[in-house]
């Protein structure tokens, strides 16, 4: 089964000392509402999520020996960056148009930043009641990641044993490098704290169209905050 990932990158360099930049460094909030500008007038005001009906997920990350922010947006539809000042950008933006034929036993190296968060009991007897705990730990990164990994041996499916879902490809767990990331936090959402971690490896696709779906929905928490796109370059087929 074939599968193609059709949508659009934006590639935005900002110096991050520019005010804009800068604001949105120190808070998730400002961060949205930069990569939510490029997609005005799309979605009617007062509908819900409207960043999922976009398809709208993002990364960044700073380089600090030329005071960069590197932002990358992917979406659905077309977006207008023309409200972001001309001297907060350091180069052009690029607008790419990414049309990925997705087959079984594709190989990919993936990056992505990812929150992880577990279902845990919340410890209060009779209640079977849990609450969601961030995965703090590289180990419990790699763990929350092998339990939604699709074994090629069981072929298609939806969800594992424990009803997670999977992502639709094997990921090679010997190939896994976890970074954690400080987390992010908004003045705007006193209770809001994102705990991240940069994950980078290699998988296989096994199922073309739940593997589409992890690319164009994202993976994990924190999707409207910078966490979940995950980037793949195709390494070869499975042979």
């Amino acid at each position: 089964m074939t599968n193609r990932l059709i949508t659009c990158h934006s590639i935005i360099a900002l110096d991050a000392r520019h005010p804009v930049a800068a604001r949105s460094l120190l808070d998730a909030q400002d961060m949205h509402r930069l990569v939510m500008s490029g997609f005005r007038g799309w979605v009617e005001d007062g509908q819900s999520d409207p960043r999922a009906q976009m398809g709208i997920l993002s990364t960044w990350n700073v380089d600090l020996k030329t005071d960069t922010l590197l932002l990358v947006v992917q979406s659905k539809v077309t977006p207008d960056w023309s409200l972001i000042p001309r001297e907060a950008l350091t180069s052009r933006i690029e607008s790419i148009s990414v049309d990925q034929p997705l087959r079984k036993g594709d190989e990919f190296t993936f990056r992505t930043v990812l929150s992880a968060l577990t279902a845990r009991p919340d410890g209060r007897p009779g209640t079977g009641r849990s609450r969601k705990v961030p995965a703090v730990r590289p180990d419990q990164v790699r763990d929350w990641l092998t339990k939604r990994s699709q074994p090629t041996v069981e072929g298609p499916g939806s969800t594992a044993d424990s009803g997670v879902r999977f992502i639709g490809a094997e990921i090679d767990r010997r190939s896994l490098a976890i970074r954690m990331l400080p987390p992010v936090t908004s003045r705007h959402h006193a209770g809001l704290k994102i705990t991240r971690s940069e994950v980078r490896g290699q998988l296989v696709v096994v199922d073309p169209e739940a593997f589409h779906r992890t690319l164009t929905d994202g993976l994990g928490s924190g999707r409207a905050y910078g966490c979940g796109l995950v980037l793949v370059r195709q390494s070869g087929p499975r042979p």
